[in-house]
């Protein structure tokens, strides 16, 4: 009877442990968010002038100076994520008191620069996204500070970041109004773990002065070490997460 009065006194004692690290308040965001900065390419400067010889100029001339006016009147911009009008969220499935539960977790504190040039959309450039994960809410205080201070200890690790390394499927050219899709291969980092992810992006050209969009990508929890804490009420958790980004970009 000792021994088993032992044991459960342990138990209690291990459940109150746990109990504690997850209901304990979870530090705020350190300041807002803003994003990391894309370094633009150099300006091509417009070469001086040659004299004409005295025939009229080749067809390799004219084709090389038709490339040249095409550079120079490039004009990329660089576009930045509207946090207002803007959401990150993560979405995975579990069984809450033996019933189907969608878990949702968002934040509008997302960061990112876009670099465009509209005459030649191919060369497209995306920098670091960055999300602060101390400010991801669903809808559960509970829950809020299991995923905070047992899951994605963001104490210690305040950001979840993206960074681009390729991007596919991007259109020759772009008009007012379009929307396209392609592909973007970066690396993703959760706590102190990185691993390549895929994100498929749709993005519509509103304006030369706005952009809409989305990305999503899904990942296992099992390669970042996600593990769920073990509460009684809440069962056969998905092991794929899915992570989803709407966002609005302007100059």
């Amino acid at each position: 009877m000792k021994r088993i009065g032992l044991m459960i006194g342990l138990m209690l004692l291990a459940l109150t442990a746990v109990s504690c690290s997850v209901l304990q308040e979870p530090e705020e965001a350190s300041a807002p968010i803003e994003a990391a900065p894309i370094e633009e390419a150099a300006p091509v400067e417009e070469e001086a002038a040659v004299e004409p010889e005295a025939e009229a100029e080749t067809e390799e001339m004219e084709e090389e100076e038709e490339e040249m006016e095409a550079v120079v009147e490039s004009n990329p911009i660089t576009f930045q994520i509207v946090q207002a009008e803007s959401e990150a969220r993560f979405t995975m499935d579990e069984l809450l008191k033996g019933s189907p539960k969608t878990v949702i977790g968002v934040t509008d504190q997302v960061a990112g620069e876009i670099l465009v040039d509209f005459a030649n959309p191919v060369d497209a450039q995306v920098g670091t996204i960055n999300i602060n994960a101390r400010t991801l809410t669903t809808d559960s205080d509970f829950r809020n500070k299991a995923i905070k201070n047992k899951i994605l200890e963001t104490d210690a690790y305040e950001f979840i970041t993206f960074s681009p390394t390729s991007i596919t499927g991007l259109p020759d050219h772009v008009s007012e109004g379009d929307t396209f899709e392609f592909e973007m291969t970066g690396d993703l980092t959760i706590r102190d773990i990185t691993n390549e992810a895929v994100f498929v992006v749709t993005i519509t050209a509103v304006s030369e002065s706005r952009l809409e969009g989305s990305a999503t990508s899904s990942v296992a929890r099992e390669a970042y070490n996600l593990v769920i804490p073990s509460v009684p009420s809440v069962a056969e958790v998905d092991e794929d997460v899915v992570i989803e980004l709407d966002f609005v970009a302007v100059p």
